[in-house]
């Protein structure tokens, strides 16, 4: 997926979240977007990794695409991370699920992801799609349609 598709998802899935739970919506939000492009920082051409090169050519030398960054132990390594330096409970749980929704759109692709690392096995749903193809358009649309359905609910009780 690339880079939009990947924000609008973390945008879509930190909205849902702040249906459900009592974390303030726009440090939710703000950590979703993050997390939904940190996961390729192993990738130099991505937006984060074109931000960070010398980061970005590093991981991937370490660990490759797709890999250490598209894992649960990533997601985990993060948590407790962000624990450790005493993080805000919102931007924790945004970063979160923002990564987890970065996982799940690059396991619709043929790709997919080493989702159990180390263990390399590659995970990824029965039907795929091509990164930057007319169904990931789709997919993009289905995504904003749920950002402003979940953003309307989420500000509208928090404001």
């Amino acid at each position: 997926m690339t880079g939009n598709t990947h924000i609008i998802g973390g945008l879509a899935a930190s909205l849902a979240i702040s249906q459900m739970t009592d974390y303030d919506p726009v440090l939710l939000v703000v950590g979703g977007v993050a997390g939904a492009i940190l996961p390729d920082i192993c990738h130099g051409g991505s937006m984060i990794g074109r931000r960070f090169p010398l980061i970005s050519k590093v991981i991937n030398k370490v660990f490759g695409h797709r890999s250490f960054t598209h894992s649960l132990l990533f997601i985990l390594l993060l948590v407790a991370l962000m624990n450790y330096f005493s993080w805000d409970k919102s931007i924790m749980m945004g970063v979160s699920v923002g990564v987890a929704s970065h996982l799940l759109l690059d396991m619709a692709t043929k790709n997919g992801v080493k989702l159990f690392f180390p263990i390399p096995v590659t995970v990824r749903f029965p039907i795929t799609t091509r990164t930057g193809g007319t169904v990931e358009s789709i997919v993009f649309g289905i995504l904003s349609v749920l950002t402003v359905y979940f953003g309307y609910g989420a500000f509208t009780t928090y404001f």
